[in-house]
């Protein structure tokens, strides 16, 4: 009534077979991954980058702690640019702790 059960594999050349299956699913992950984080990171990096370069005198701007101000002295080669957060007051910024540019006097996003 009961059959015995085998575990016999079908010889040496079933083995390879099964190693190169264990790894196919790995491969997919990654492959997925890569394409629905890593690329779309690393084009966000590059605007940013973009934009953070293409920053001008009187745009509005945002830095990652949320304060908002006018720029006021920009030089091309120094990693730091001066903004006005109030009248008469004026801070220095490193120009990659700007979350978003604002064009002159461009209208505030509603929350």
């Amino acid at each position: 009534m009961i059959t015995p059960a085998f575990a016999q594999g079908a010889g040496p050349a079933a083995g390879g077979a099964d190693i190169a299956l264990q790894v196919v699913p790995f491969v997919l992950i990654f492959v997925i991954m890569y394409f629905l984080i890593l690329r779309p990171q690393q084009r966000r990096v590059k605007e940013h980058q973009n934009m953070v370069k293409n920053v001008r005198r009187d745009d509005t701007v945002v830095t990652t702690g949320g304060i908002v101000g006018r720029v006021t002295k920009v030089a091309d080669e120094a990693s730091e640019i001066e903004v006005e957060i109030a009248p008469n007051v004026r801070v220095k910024v490193v120009r990659t702790m700007i979350a978003e540019v604002r064009v002159k006097g461009g209208p505030v996003k509603a929350a």
